[in-house]
Parts: C-alpha cells; sequence; structure tokens
C-alpha cells in the first residue's frame, strides 16, 4: 500500500472514531470519510481489527517521536516529554484525544488493544525512568527511585487525557500539578531555568 493511501485511511479512521465512537465504526463509515471504497479498505486491511491495529501503531509511532529529544541534558528532555502529553502540536485538532479514549474504553474486551496500551505505557516509562535516572546520576536531579517517578507520570498522563475528553479540561491544569509533584519529588520544576 502506499504511503498516501495509508495515511489517508489512518486519518479517516481517527475522523470516523471521533463522530461515531467504536460502537457506531464500521470500514463503511471510515471508506465515507476518506476518497477510497470500504473495498480498498478490504485489499489493505483484512480486518477492522487489522486496521485499528494498523492506527494505534501510527499514533504511538508519532506520540514516540514527539517524546524524542537529541538534548542529554534530562531536564530538557524531560521537558519534551512533558510538552509531548501536555502541549502537543497540535492539540484535539485531529480528535486524537477522543479516538484514543475511544480505543481506550475496549481494552479490557479486546487483548489486541490492551497489549498495545501496555506496550504505549511501557514505552513512556521507560523514556521517564532513563530521564530520571540520567538526571539523578547527573545530579540534576534529587535522589529518588526512577520507576516510581515514571508511573507516577504515566498516570498522571493518563488522568489528564481522560479529564481532557470527559470534563473539557485543559492540559495546562494536569500539567501544573505534575510539575508540582516533580518539584517535590526531584527538586526542580520544569520552568525553572536550566543553569538552576
Amino acid at each position: 500500500m502506499d504511503a498516501e493511501t495509508r495515511a489517508e485511511i489512518l486519518e479517516a479512521t481517527n475522523r470516523a472514531l471521533c463522530e461515531h465512537g467504536y460502537a457506531g465504526l464500521t470500514v463503511q463509515r471510515i471508506a465515507d470519510e476518506a476518497s477510497v471504497t470500504s473495498a480498498a479498505i478490504h485489499y489493505h486491511f483484512d480486518t477492522k481489527e487489522e486496521l485499528l491495529n494498523a492506527f494505534l501503531d501510527d499514533l504511538i509511532g508519532r506520540f514516540e517521536s514527539e517524546l524524542s529529544c537529541e538534548s542529554a541534558d534530562p531536564r530538557t528532555r524531560l521537558k519534551t516529554v512533558l510538552d509531548a502529553v501536555f502541549s502537543p502540536k497540535n492539540p484535539g485538532a485531529d480528535g486524537f484525544p477522543v479516538a484514543v479514549m475511544e480505543l481506550k474504553a475496549q481494552a479490557p474486551y479486546h487483548e489486541l488493544f490492551r497489549e498495545r496500551f501496555l506496550d504505549f505505557d511501557g514505552v513512556m516509562r521507560e523514556v521517564v525512568a532513563d530521564i530520571v535516572r540520567d538526571g539523578v546520576d547527573g545530579g540534576e536531579f534529587d535522589e529518588t527511585d526512577p520507576e516510581k517517578i515514571a508511573r507516577l507520570i504515566t498516570t498522571m498522563s493518563n488522568g489528564a487525557h481522560a479529564r481532557v475528553v470527559a470534563l473539557d479540561e485543559h492540559p495546562a491544569e494536569t500539567r501544573r500539578i505534575v510539575e508540582d509533584a516533580l518539584e517535590l519529588h526531584l527538586g526542580w520544576r520544569p520552568d525553572a531555568r536550566a543553569d538552576e
């Protein structure tokens, strides 16, 4: 499948999930959102679950690219993670939070979705734990358990996501709480100057 067609189908899947929810999601509704037929979608994806798995791959890949930071400074890297979570490049413009929440709600019933979200959680926790470990080892952060901080940040991120979708709360509200927790546990705030 060419990359352009794949991207179009995945974007249409996002729009259809946001408009109809998981329960109302059909291949025909995805086709209606795209400029391809349902037969063309079936040609590229054998099942709706296979399509949704590709959709999750794409979302996870995009998020992982936002998490990446070339800086060696753990403070800069941690700020990059917080920016990816709480200040995404296109906040809600593409319906991303709603689409992800629709699929998260299905995780208890679909092993594949649960596995994908476990992978996603694991990636985020590993990235944060590595950053915290580097910061502790380099003396930029107070002594702490990197895995516990990673779990805390990941849990708060998930909560922020739910609050954005369900309560229409701006992510900045939760970010402030996360930054307070980081100051408490790491002795550093993302809004502090890098040379402090």
